[in-house]
């Protein structure tokens, strides 16, 4: 079974706007698009580490405020001539309340 942890109001977040959510595994960005969709990726963009809450969002993508980077908000992957993705954290909403999935928030430890 999947635990889900809430984070937030869904109003807690603005249309085309994120918030950081701190985790175990660093911080993560978690946005909701003009349709309150959620979509939560890693933080750091890969090119030079601009912090992508910061970022516009258009559509389900999301532009680095750096270096103009454009990454697919479902995939993390980079966009047009740009190499490179992030990787993403399942989010969903419910009763008007974003959950992120706990068992992608935690550190694993070897086995």
């Amino acid at each position: 079974m999947t635990m889900m942890i809430d984070i937030a109001a869904l109003d807690d977040i603005p249309r085309q706007g994120a918030r950081v959510v701190k985790t175990d595994v660093g911080c993560v960005a978690v946005f909701r698009t003009a349709d309150d969709q959620v979509f939560a990726i890693e933080y750091r963009c890969p090119h030079k580490g601009g912090p992508l809450s910061e970022g516009i969002v258009h559509g389900t993508q999301v532009t680095c405020p750096l270096h103009a980077w454009v990454f697919d908000l479902a995939t993390g992957q980079a966009q047009g001539a740009d190499d490179g993705q992030v990787r993403t954290y399942p989010a969903r909403t419910e009763g008007g309340r974003v959950f992120l999935d706990a068992s992608f928030l935690q550190r694993r430890s070897a086995a």
